[in-house]
């Protein structure tokens, strides 16, 4: 069945970094765009970075451009988030999101927390 695992979440201070992983199991990862979403709490769920099957090419939200990057390793089925200059407001569940025409798979979520 499908799987999308994250995991790399925590506790980090202001200008800290963390690094999410994502393993994906259950279909085929590399024709996938695979992106990361966040939601906070009395947010709306909203897309942080996305990076396409072919490429790949990249995108990201404004509030993340220059601190935070997508990357993907198609041989292990993996997506990555590398979080740099973390700031409180990045304080959200990021949630791995797997896409392709009419399939659209999503994560558990992984908690990240940004304060002092």
């Amino acid at each position: 069945q499908v799987q999308l695992v994250e995991s790399g979440g925590g506790l980090v201070q202001p200008g800290g970094s963390l690094r999410l992983s994502c393993a994906a199991s259950g279909f085929t990862f590399r024709a996938y765009r695979m992106s990361w979403y966040r939601q906070a709490p009395g947010e709306e769920r909203e897309l942080v970075a996305t990076i396409s099957a072919t490429g790949p090419t990249t995108d990201y939200a404004n509030s993340v451009k220059g601190r935070f990057t997508i990357s993907r390793d198609d041989a292990k089925n993996m997506v990555y988030l590398q979080m740099n200059n973390l700031k409180p407001e990045d304080t959200a569940v990021y949630y791995c999101n797997a896409w392709w025409i009419k399939y659209n798979y999503w994560g558990q979520g992984t908690q990240v927390t940004v304060s002092s």
